[in-house]
């Protein structure tokens, strides 16, 4: 079961990349995003419009398939901590 404070942390940086106006690096990007959907429970194949997108993104959450739902989140603040909230 996913506590509280975790909870609230992984809502308020997703709040924060939502939010982020300036370009980020694709390869944080694909990060970021195979960790929101392993956080959700949402396997649902990617729905970019161009095939290599949704390659690099199936790419993306095989490479984080065997993590838990608890450990995609913390990863997911870890990653808005680290290469967001400084710059």
């Amino acid at each position: 079961m996913i506590d509280e404070e975790l909870n609230n942390e992984f809502n308020d940086a997703v709040a924060f990349v939502n939010a982020y106006t300036e370009p980020l690096p694709a390869d944080l990007l694909l990060k970021l995003y195979a960790y929101f959907k392993i956080a959700n429970r949402n396997y649902d194949n990617p729905g970019s419009r161009t095939p290599l997108i949704n390659a690099f993104k199936a790419n993306a959450l095989f490479q984080a398939k065997n993590i838990s739902v608890k450990q995609a989140m913390k990863k997911y603040i870890e990653l808005v901590n680290t290469e967001l909230r400084n710059l």
